[in-house]
């Protein structure tokens, strides 16, 4: 093996199989989408053939990517989120802010937030439920936890575990000060 093979750590199929799953696209799919056969998509995704160039045009057209996507790197930003760099997600109640505490959610079984309870937070007019569990970490403040029809005072250093699919919802307790709390969802919901 020659220096380069042993600085290049880029597994294209690999790549191109866990894209295409991403878009829930067969190979058959992913076949008719490129027009090459299902036979060479197969042994590209396992490594068995190097494609050309025009297949790799192709392969990224039919998943709807720039070809550079299958050669760069993975690089820390996949690891590490900075402060500076969290993902917001926006709902319709600007009392709740939810920041992202992964790089994404994309082919992920966890979502892990940071929320923000300004003020008086909104009361659900009705609590939501979902498939899977949420845990939670209160990190500053109080908050109130409506679980299955009762209501629970959580403070700062008190967590918080359930299966989702009761019905719940967070309300911060005190508008004069926010509450700050990490949540973890399986599934992620967001």
């Amino acid at each position: 093996m020659d220096k380069m093979d042993n600085d290049m750590n880029i597994d294209v199929g690999e790549k191109i199989r866990n894209l295409r799953k991403i878009k829930k696209l067969s190979i058959a799919n992913l076949s008719e989408n490129t027009g090459l056969s299902i036979g060479l998509i197969s042994q590209i995704e396992r490594n068995k053939v190097v494609p050309s160039i025009k297949a790799m045009w192709k392969i990224a057209k039919g998943l709807d990517v720039n070809i550079g996507y299958f050669f760069e790197e993975d690089t820390d930003k996949d690891v590490i989120v900075r402060k500076s760099d969290r993902k917001r997600i926006q709902t319709n109640d600007a009392t709740k802010v939810y920041e992202l505490l992964m790089p994404d959610l994309v082919d992920k079984n966890l979502e892990l937030l940071l929320i923000t309870l300004k003020g008086e937070t909104k009361k659900n007019k009705g609590l939501v439920n979902h498939e899977g569990e949420e845990c939670g970490y209160i990190i500053k403040g109080k908050m109130k936890l409506i679980f299955d029809a009762k209501e629970y005072i959580l403070e700062e250093g008190d967590s918080f575990y359930f299966k989702s699919n009761v019905n719940h919802v967070y309300e911060n307790y005190n508008k004069d000060e926010e509450c700050v709390l990490i949540c973890a969802m399986t599934p992620p919901s967001f």
